[in-house]
């Protein structure tokens, strides 16, 4: 980060090209600096707050084992998130595995993203040649750092902040390659650029699809090197990626959950992406006043050259194949949102850049005339402040997850007694207790054949046969029944075993049920 504000400050030949310097107006360490901060300070408050939900838990489990049981259960599951897990359990080893600590890592990279997001509007509105690119750049990290989704995905133990990270220094770098005025962008760039693009893959394969999204920017750049130099960099970064693409095919039915979206699901996205729904029509305004910016600054790079595409093809092509095969989730496009911040902080510039050019501001003079030409900006820039406020206050809490397993762990201890059963249903519920998983330790569980770090597997291997099952049933007087709600509804015993489960409960009592989050605790007695 010290890196980049330095070279962000020095002039460059892209700056050369625009006929400013780039140690004009912001300094370029106050553009990257203060919103990488402001955005590490706010997600590091109330960390943990949130309780850690059914993904988190399968990251605190993963990362917890050895390295030698962590490869093995990547051979039969979770391929795609190998180097996060091989990430957390070194971090885990030494910070352990609190929930502060597991989301630390994401906490890190948010900040990070952030940096370069304000890198990467300033760089971008250096190339368009337009007035105050370092307002632009400056903007668009605070923006981002003020996101209630980027705090939802910082606050999390899952590989996405850390996708968001390497599109975003992907993104940048490709602005330092692409803008070079010798016209070939110099194989560090190209380099690093490739490199970048590559961890992106690797922490999530569908983060590949900001590859296509920096084809569509390279259209305004019509310089053959540029391009065979783009191709090169891109095609390099997919090829070493091969091995993870195969195995995560391989594990494809592991998204076979995910429904086909429809019209709430561009609405949903649309409000997360925003901020909440009463943000939709002004920061799609706003936006749309950064892409106009762009059109008017020709067949350059700009704000809007880098943003829109970024913003919209990822999301468009998953959407589009998600028509025959469902294989879209909104956390696989979350490294999109770095684009929108980059868009509105472009709008608000061009819209203050408009007003200096009438009559009226321009008799003010000086400092006089850039605060009149600011001051409708400023006041969009307060009303979103204060519209962020309740959304940054509920997505900091633990109903805005899936699952509240603090809660349900706590349940456990409060009411569990000495010889309690647990049936998980279906198996792989089991993780619902994994992130607190103390009170679940002391539950028997007889419908387990094979653990999780024996067999390989997130949740173990349950008993072959419902006789096995029901020959272990003896001496049983009480049994919690965990499940979990998936895609709207609480799943239906289907394999033997688990309709074995059922029969066993079915002359008992319910004397307990709970609700935490999406997950349902029933406790049945004799």
């Amino acid at each position: 980060m010290a890196e980049l504000a330095e070279r962000e400050q020095a002039p460059g030949h892209a700056d050369r090209g625009t006929g400013r310097s780039a140690a004009r107006g912001l300094p370029g360490w106050l553009v990257v600096v203060v919103p990488a901060l402001a955005a590490f300070f706010a997600t590091w408050i109330g960390l943990s707050g949130p309780s850690l939900w059914r993904d988190e838990a399968y990251t605190k489990d993963a990362a917890s084992r050895s390295l030698s049981h962590l490869f093995t259960l990547l051979g039969h599951t979770d391929a795609v998130h190998g180097a996060y897990y091989v990430l957390i359990h070194f971090v885990a080893a030494g910070i352990g595995t609190s929930d502060a600590a597991l989301r630390f890592p994401s906490v890190c990279a948010m900040a990070v993203a952030t940096g370069f997001t304000a890198a990467a509007g300033r760089r971008a509105a250096m190339l368009a040649g337009g007035r105050w690119p370092g307002v632009t750049g400056l903007l668009s990290g605070l923006l981002f750092a003020a996101a209630p989704y980027m705090t939802y995905y910082a606050q999390m133990a899952r590989s996405y902040a850390l996708v968001t990270m390497c599109a975003t220094i992907a993104s940048y770098l490709l602005l330092r390659a692409a803008g070079d005025a010798a016209g070939d962008g110099g194989w560090k760039w190209w380099l690093g650029y490739g490199l970048a693009v590559a961890c992106t893959g690797l922490f999530n394969t569908f983060g590949l699809l900001i590859l296509p999204a920096h084809a569509l920017t390279l259209l305004v750049v019509p310089r053959r090197r540029i391009v065979l130099a783009w191709l090169l960099s891109a095609a390099t970064s997919v090829v070493v990626l091969v091995p993870l693409l195969l195995s995560a095919f391989s594990q494809r039915v592991q998204i076979s959950w995910l429904p086909k979206p429809g019209t709430k699901t561009l609405t949903t996205l649309a409000s997360d992406l925003a901020g909440s729904k009463a943000l939709i029509a002004p920061v799609a305004l706003l936006a749309i006043g950064g892409v106009i910016a762009g059109v008017l600054a020709g067949r350059r790079l700009s704000p809007a050259a880098l943003a829109l595409p970024w913003l919209v093809v990822p999301p468009a092509v998953l959407l589009a194949v998600s028509a025959v095969k469902p294989v879209y989730s909104q956390r696989y496009v979350e490294f999109c949102l770095p684009a929108l911040a980059i868009l509105v902080a472009a709008g608000l510039t061009g819209l203050a850049r408009l007003l200096a050019t009438t009559s009226l501001v321009r008799r003010g003079g000086g400092s006089r005339a850039t605060a009149l030409a600011w001051a409708p900006s400023a006041v969009v820039l307060a009303l979103i402040a204060v519209l962020l406020i309740s959304p940054q206050h509920a997505i900091r809490q633990s109903s805005a997850r899936p699952d509240n397993l603090r809660y349900a762990s706590q349940v456990v201890a409060a009411h569990e007694l000495p010889g309690d059963v647990v049936f998980y249903l279906p198996n792989d519920m089991y993780v619902l207790g994994t992130g607190y998983p103390a009170p679940f330790r002391k539950l028997r569980d007889i419908a387990l054949g094979e653990s999780a770090v024996a067999s390989g597997t997130l949740a173990g291997q349950e008993v072959s046969s419902p006789a096995e099952l029901a020959s272990r049933f003896t001496d049983v007087t009480r049994v919690w029944f965990v499940t979990g709600d998936l895609n709207g509804k609480f799943p239906t015993a289907s394999s033997p075993v688990d309709k074995e489960m059922m029969t066993l409960v079915s002359g008992m009592h319910v004397i307990g049920q709970w609700r935490a989050g999406e997950v349902l605790l029933t406790l049945y007695s004799a």
